[in-house]
């Protein structure tokens, strides 16, 4: 991998990870699991995305690696449907609280401090499920992980990206509104160039070998907290994507 510093975040802040988000969601870590703080937006819209996995895959057994996992909010409802979970992140003070919760559960999650790109390398092809949710925004070089998550995956297997788009609408709705006007995120929490079209992830899927299945917007009211799958992939999307079985 690349050179990196060890501090509170983590032990390796790779070309495909920024510190300064690695820093920001370690000094949140206390806060994963409050459903009125700073993550709450995740926790309004986890059932959503689980479900819209689940449609698609098998997940009662399946080996699963959650890219970018922080406090484990989505590896655990992954684990509760059955599949085996393997949760990853680079910021350590987030990934301490995900341990914490889930052995207050009783859920067998593994949980570890590495990059996608560790991962693939160690254990490439050995994944059934990958899902990469609400972290592309945050990192460098989205294409780098994209192709991360491909190789960690079995042929014929499925990996699951979302993000937030980049145009006025999402600029003036994801961070104008829901950062300084509502509240709803920390300010600074997205930064509008780091956003992702559409296009961009579908380019990044076929470069790295993955065929895309589905593009499915992921609307959140900012009033009223109600959320629905569905439509136009104006600012929040979700994506389904398979790598093709060997030939």
């Amino acid at each position: 991998m690349n050179e990196s510093t060890t501090d509170a975040a983590g032990p390796a802040a790779p070309r495909t990870a920024d510190r300064a988000e690695l820093e920001k969601f370690a000094a949140r870590a206390a806060a994963w699991w409050d459903p009125n703080g700073p993550f709450k937006t995740l926790h309004d819209i986890n059932p959503l995305r689980v479900d819209y996995i689940a449609e698609r895959v098998a997940l009662n057994g399946a080996r699963v690696l959650d890219v970018g996992c922080g406090g484990g909010i989505l590896a655990e409802a992954l684990a509760r449907r059955g599949a085996r979970v393997v949760g990853i992140d680079l910021a350590a003070p987030g990934l301490e609280a995900a341990r914490e919760h889930a052995a207050a559960q009783g859920l067998a999650i593994e949980y570890v401090c590495a990059s996608a790109a560790e991962i693939a390398a160690r254990e490439p092809g050995a994944f059934d499920v990958v899902t990469c949710l609400e972290l592309l925004e945050h990192v460098p070089n989205a294409d780098e992980v994209v192709a991360a998550c491909a190789r960690a995956l079995k042929p014929g297997g499925s990996a699951f990206f979302s993000t937030i788009n980049r145009n006025l609408k999402s600029f003036l709705l994801a961070i104008v509104g829901a950062e300084y006007v509502l509240g709803l995120l920390p300010r600074g929490t997205h930064e509008y160039v780091k956003l992702i079209r559409p296009s961009e992830l579908a380019r990044a899927c076929r470069a790295a070998g993955l065929a895309l299945r589905d593009l499915t917007g992921l609307h959140y009211n900012l009033l009223t907290g109600a959320c629905t799958l569905g439509g136009n992939v104006d600012v929040n999307y979700l994506a389904h994507a398979v790598k093709p079985e060997a030939a």
